[in-house]
């Protein structure tokens, strides 16, 4: 840190990025400090007024300390949430005791104290954060929350590097489709498959498409990947397959079904712009897609948040690959397809304890008819 920065700050939208961006440059400032006293972590979490007061108190008392062998020592300031745009961020009392803390981090020395604060979510049009910015150790992890798809590819695409390992083609963003906007969950499964590739070391192996397909669950949006991605492909014996180990392993019909009403809707509109010509679906996916946004994204507006009855809301790689993937309905299949969903609905309620036999026969019923 240099000497001119009287505090670390670190901050952006995803709490688990920033701290651990925060906690890598706390272990850097402590790995040479032997006396326990010297080091301390608080916590900055506050559901309300009188807990950010407490902890700007505990925050205030701990830089204010000296150390009892003497030295430097290093506070961390963790998991800062007031700093935010909600109820207890916005009160006239949060703005005021906000308004101390910046007083405070002013006067800290360097030389006597490292203080690392870390703080997600934030609002940065307010003054605090500008102020941090001009005046301390400054880092915004992850953005400002824009490009949130952009921003989660940075992540693992990152960590992937840092391991030593890359992605192949569609990989990636498989596994954004399949885990979804879960930093900490992307980053574990990014570990997991670089093992995976390359054995010990992982150094200089390839992430494939087929290795995330088969080792990563889906836990994007509750969508039961195998049994729609089965039932989607025209494979009844992989289908029944698929079903029998979603209920073996004590799983309900409930989310298959809709797993399967989602898949569906958008596929309804994807034929629908095929068989207007708008959009050619290939061995390569879904070609025209951006094209078509203007011309029919109107007929959804006030639908902002990503949504199967929303095709343009859609990560637009993931609709060419459901696309794709296998040849595509026709559009009378696809309407059958939802009233099979539907009647196998009402029959789980009359049949709860013969769920798997429903889908069984729906699935039957269905694939057999294509």
């Amino acid at each position: 840190m240099s000497a001119a920065k009287p505090f670390i700050f670190v901050c952006g939208a995803d709490d688990y990025l920033v701290n651990r961006a925060g906690k890598a440059r706390y272990d850097e400032l402590t790995k040479d400090v032997t006396d326990e006293f010297a080091r301390e972590v608080i916590s900055g979490f506050a559901n309300n007024v009188g807990e950010v007061e407490s902890a700007i108190n505990r925050f205030r008392e701990s830089v204010q300390t000296v150390s009892m062998f003497g030295g430097k020592r290093v506070v961390w300031f963790k998991d800062v949430n007031f700093l935010s745009d909600t109820v207890t961020g916005r009160a006239e009392s949060t703005l005021k005791l906000v308004e101390d803390l910046q007083e405070l981090l002013a006067k800290i020395d360097p030389e006597q104290v490292a203080a690392v604060i870390t703080a997600a979510p934030i609002d940065r049009r307010r003054s605090f954060p500008k102020w941090c910015e001009k005046n301390g150790d400054f880092t915004l992890v992850g953005g400002d929350g824009d490009g949130a798809a952009e921003s989660l590819a940075g992540v693992i695409l990152a960590e992937a590097r840092e391991l030593g390992v890359t992605f192949g083609e569609g990989a990636a963003q498989l596994l954004l489709a399949k885990v979804g906007a879960n930093t900490r969950l992307l980053i574990e499964e990014t570990r997991k498959l670089a093992t995976f590739a390359g054995g010990a070391d992982g150094k200089g192996a390839v992430i494939e498409e087929a290795h995330v397909a088969e080792l990563t669950a889906n836990t994007a949006e509750g969508d039961f990947f195998e049994a729609a991605e089965a039932f989607f492909s025209g494979n009844l014996q992989w289908t029944l397959r698929a079903l029998h180990h979603h209920f073996f392993t004590g799983g309900d019909a409930r989310p298959i079904i809709s797993a399967m009403q989602n898949r569906n809707r958008i596929l309804i509109q994807v034929r629908a712009l095929a068989d207007s010509g708008e959009v050619r679906v290939g061995p390569r996916g879904l070609d025209g897609l951006p094209k078509a946004a203007p011309a029919y994204a109107h007929h959804f507006a006030g639908v902002t948040e990503k949504s199967s009855y929303n095709l343009f809301s859609q990560n637009a790689w993931y609709v060419g690959k459901l696309a794709g993937s296998a040849k595509l309905p026709t559009l009378r299949r696809l309407i059958d397809n939802q009233q099979e969903f539907i009647r196998a609905f009402e029959k789980i309620v009359q049949r709860p304890n013969e769920q798997e036999e429903v889908l069984r026969e729906m699935a039957v019923r269905c694939l057999s008819a294509a």
